[in-house]
């Protein structure tokens, strides 16, 4: 009896174990199945935080790209209205020069005279206003730089 009760128990042993160690493996399964739920939630999470940092980053990119256009924009006009001021003051500063050597030149009567220093000093204070508007273009020109 003593060796049936043996046998028995180590029979009874075996059955437990392989059931013990088929929960172990049905255990592990489902571990390993909850964790790669998990690691896919973590990974989808992750890729959706890269997407938005990603799209920040375009469109602050693309708002800087607008910024630089812009500068660049207002340095290229501000550059062109220097260069056309310039060249309204020497077509004043010829057209001056022309009258002074007519005055100087020819002999007319004191009221023609009166009338051609009149036109020449107008010419001299235009040509004074077109250098004072050059001197504000170069500090808007130097501004825009500086940004």
């Amino acid at each position: 009896m003593k060796n049936t009760l043996k046998l028995l128990i180590a029979f009874l042993f075996i059955l437990n174990s392989n059931s013990f160690f088929a929960q172990k493996i049905i255990t592990t399964e489902k571990s390993q199945e909850i964790a790669q739920k998990k690691l896919d939630k973590e990974a989808q999470t992750s890729t959706e935080e890269y997407r938005k940092k990603l799209d920040s980053d375009q469109s602050q990119l693309k708002k800087e790209q607008k910024k630089l256009e812009k500068h660049q924009k207002d340095l290229k006009n501000a550059e062109k209205d220097l260069e056309s001021t310039n060249k309204k003051i020497e077509k004043l500063e010829n057209n001056k020069q022309k009258l002074e050597s007519k005055i100087n030149s020819s002999s007319v009567s004191a009221e023609d005279l009166q009338k051609q220093q009149i036109k020449l000093k107008e010419h001299d204070l235009d040509i004074q206003k077109l250098k004072l508007k050059k001197i504000e273009q170069q500090k808007k020109l130097e501004k825009v730089k500086a940004e």
